[in-house]
Parts: C-alpha cells; sequence; structure tokens
C-alpha cells in the first residue's frame, strides 16, 4: 500500500520481497509489515511465494553480484558442470533433478534444502541410492530404463555399441551426454509356422509341404546384428532349405528316409543361420500322404 509518504509492503510468512529503489536492488523482506519511507515515490517491492519456490537465476545473479550477504542469506544457488547431475530435495523429498550445465536458485526460509551432485562421466549405471530417490514413473530423457524379465536379456548400447549383457532384474542408465538404448530379447523356445508350399520332387511328383520351427536365441549379440526380424529370417531361410531339399529326392526316397531328411533339414538352416545368433532345435518334416 502507498501512502503520501510512506510505502506499506506486507508479507505473509511463506513469502519474501525483493525491495528495490528506482529499480535498483535495496533488500529482501521478511514476513511482516513492513511501513518504508518513500516520499518520493522510489521504492517498490515484489513478493515471491518461497515455500519450495525459486527465483529466476538472472535476478538471483544480479542480487548476488551488488549483495553478496543477502544472497547468501535468502538462497541456495545450484550450478551443474559438464557430466554432473543434481538432486534437489526439500525436507528430504527429492524434487528437482537438474542437467549438467542448468542454473536455479531456490529460495531459503521454509525448506530444508539439500543438494547431491553426481558425476555420470564416472557412472553409466544409476546406483540403487539413486534410483531410490528418482520418479521414474515419468519418462525423462536423462534416464534409460528397462525391467528385464526372467525369460529375458537385454543388451546396452552406449552411442551405437554394445557395453553390456544384462540379466531379469530393473536396470537404469545415465543417459546424459551420451545415448543409451537398452534392447531386450526373449529367450524362450520361439515356435514358427512355416505355411504349406506346393513342391515337385526330382521324380516331378507335386508335394505339399508343412514344417514347424522350433529356434531360441542363443547369442543375444548376433541376434540383433544379424537381422533386424529374425523369425522371417529364419522362415525364408528354411523355405528354401525345404525346397532344396525335396527337389534333389524322388518322392519314395522322402517318404522312406523322414529322419535322414529332418536330421539334414536342420543341418542347412543351422549353417545358413550361424550368423544370426539363435539355434534351430527341431524341424520336423510334415509331408501328407501323396494320392
Amino acid at each position: 500500500m502507498r501512502g503520501l509518504w510512506n510505502l506499506t509492503v506486507i508479507v505473509k510468512d511463506d513469502e519474501r520481497a525483493l525491495l528495490t529503489r528506482d529499480g535498483k536492488f535495496v533488500r529482501v523482506l521478511g514476513a511482516g509489515r513492513h511501513k518504508l519511507f518513500d516520499p518520493f515515490g522510489q521504492l517498490s517491492a515484489e513478493t515471491f511465494k518461497i515455500v519450495r519456490g525459486e527465483l529466476a537465476w538472472d535476478r538471483y545473479a544480479t542480487i548476488a553480484s551488488v549483495a553478496p550477504k543477502a544472497a547468501g542469506e535468502n538462497f541456495v544457488p545450484v550450478q551443474t558442470k559438464a557430466g554432473e547431475v543434481a538432486i534437489v530435495s526439500f525436507d528430504g523429498q527429492p524434487t528437482h533433478l537438474m542437467a549438467p550445465w542448468q542454473t536455479r536458485a531456490f529460495w531459503k526460509g521454509v525448506n530444508k534444502i539439500e543438494v547431491e551432485r553426481i558425476d555420470v562421466k564416472a557412472s553409466l549405471r544409476i546406483e540403487k541410492a539413486h534410483l531410490a530417490r528418482l520418479d521414474l514413473t515419468r519418462a525423462n530423457p536423462m534416464i534409460t530404463q528397462a525391467i528385464v524379465e526372467s525369460h529375458e536379456t537385454a543388451l546396452v548400447f552406449v552411442d551405437g555399441a554394445c557395453v553390456e549383457e544384462v540379466k531379469a532384474g530393473r536396470h537404469a542408465f545415465w543417459n546424459v551426454d551420451r545415448t543409451v538404448k537398452v534392447q531386450k530379447l526373449d529367450l524362450r523356445p520361439q515356435a514358427l509356422e512355416i505355411t504349406a508350399q506346393e513342391i515337385l520332387t526330382k521324380d516331378r511328383v507335386s508335394v505339399r509341404v508343412t514344417l514347424p520351427a522350433f529356434w531360441r536365441v542363443a547369442d543375444p549379440l548376433k541376434a540383433v546384428a544379424g537381422s533386424t526380424d529374425i523369425a522371417q529370417t529364419l522362415y525364408k531361410v528354411t523355405q528354401f532349405a525345404i525346397r532344396e531339399a525335396v527337389a534333389a529326392r524322388t518322392l519314395d526316397d522322402i517318404l522312406a528316409a523322414r529322419d535322414r531328411l529332418d536330421a539334414e533339414l536342420r543341418e542347412s538352416v543351422a549353417k545358413r543361420t550361424s550368423d544370426l545368433g539363435v539355434t534351430v532345435a527341431e524341424l520336423p518334416l510334415d509331408i501328407p500322404p501323396h494320392g
């Protein structure tokens, strides 16, 4: 409130006010009623909520340069460096995760403010103690996380290079000044149905072949590098192997040597898929009775 000779400023318990004279910082006003002599109307006050509150860094930096004591009494400044993040907590509750090269200034006076700095250059994996303090329910570009199930494994890639294979559990990594990706793979046996196809035998008999293939990932890194779609690649390779095996035999040979043909198919497919990082457990050939 402005009177004839005075400026009266009322500051609540959860507030502070910045007092300026002709735009220049004077001091911080604490809670209470302040009656200030101001015959020429030079004073002005801007009020701020300070419960978990912060001041724009430019304003703080200005105050710190002209009144360092006032800045130290009223603010907790946080500046992060390259390769460093900071967890800012209010009254023991983690509230802010600051990225490298960030600046923020938090008001003192109501909350107890704690700052924990973490050197993310030295550690790719987020420690369990820090995991417990971070809100991982929300997407955060600084964090790459994955939950690997008991039937899975996962490969961790940093800037495109595989650096680690992780087993079942919860995993989180600092995605700061690097690009971290986690690719999970299912280790359980997979079934692939090779649909019926008409193939001519050596003696020019048309047979209809169906084959269920059972395969699983044996080498995760090869599986990721070898093909973008393992099942589709395996499907095509197996189709080719079937045609090759059937076309080289008469129908009588096929029917008389089913077990040997199955073994030959497995060997042929295994050779053609050796770079895929998978093993083929079964290839039971199914040829319906001709006639």
